[in-house]
């Protein structure tokens, strides 16, 4: 079976047409999306469109349960945004969604980890900043799920990692946005330091996966030109450079 994973689209319509693009040509058995699908500074009503017309097997992220569950006065700029521009049927598209999603009993779809959506699951914020997480921290973060196969988002950051139990975590990358400043759990910047819209390919062969990052050129100018229009100037540096800007 050949996955092609998506994650943290974050409403960048532009970037996901490409990626969706690079798929076709490749060729995949099976999409699935890994949540934060629409929250940003971009096109998020038009990106539900395109996704709820393709029925990907899809979970929800973080952004999905706040712009549903929290008060717009308390939202970040990225969630109100969204909150602002989607319908009544796009809103119940999201609530209908799952948190996490088994496909089969090899594969289990995650945003964060099994048990939350905030969580890393490959990387460690510390005092310091964000470190990749060693074997005894992802272990203990996948818990008892069973899945071979664990797919996550959330960090942005293609990262993948086995278990001595035999258990793969992958995270595909973001498909929308290269780069993020968060002060959760401590401040720490997530930076790719180049624009290209992120997704993986994971194939079973046997028993056994093997991951491929791919890295998809689109018009990122002017998706920043766009954020920049919509008052998002940490977008505009994001979006054209794949690192945080002031």
């Amino acid at each position: 079976m050949k996955i092609a994973a998506l994650s943290d689209i974050h409403g960048n319509l532009a970037a996901l047409d490409a990626v969706l693009a690079d798929i076709r040509s490749a060729g995949a058995d099976l999409i699935v999306n890994l949540g934060d699908i629409l929250s940003g500074a971009l096109y998020p009503s038009e990106t539900a469109d395109r996704l709820m017309s393709l029925g990907l097997s899809t979970i929800r992220g973080n952004h999905e349960r706040q712009v549903l569950t929290g008060y717009r006065e308390h939202m970040g700029q990225s969630d109100r945004w969204a909150l602002d521009r989607l319908r009544p049927d796009q809103l119940d598209w999201i609530a209908g969604l799952p948190s996490t999603l088994s496909v089969g009993e090899d594969i289990l779809l995650v945003h964060g980890t099994p048990e939350d959506d905030l969580t890393y699951f490959l990387e460690t914020v510390t005092h310091s900043g964000c470190r990749e997480a060693t074997p005894a921290e992802v272990k203990c973060r996948a818990g008892n799920a069973t899945s071979k196969l664990i797919l996550c988002g959330h960090t942005h950051l293609q990262h993948s990692m086995k278990l001595d139990d035999g258990r793969l975590i992958v995270n595909p990358g973001s498909v929308g946005l290269q780069a993020y400043e968060d002060d959760r759990p401590f401040p720490h910047r997530m930076e790719m330091h180049s624009p290209y819209a992120r997704y993986a390919f994971v194939t079973g062969i046997g028993s056994d996966w093997t991951v491929e990052f791919r890295a998809i050129k689109y018009d990122w100018d002017a998706a920043s030109a766009t954020a920049m229009k919509n008052g998002r100037h940490d977008w505009a540096v994001a979006l054209r450079s794949g690192r945080c800007g002031s």
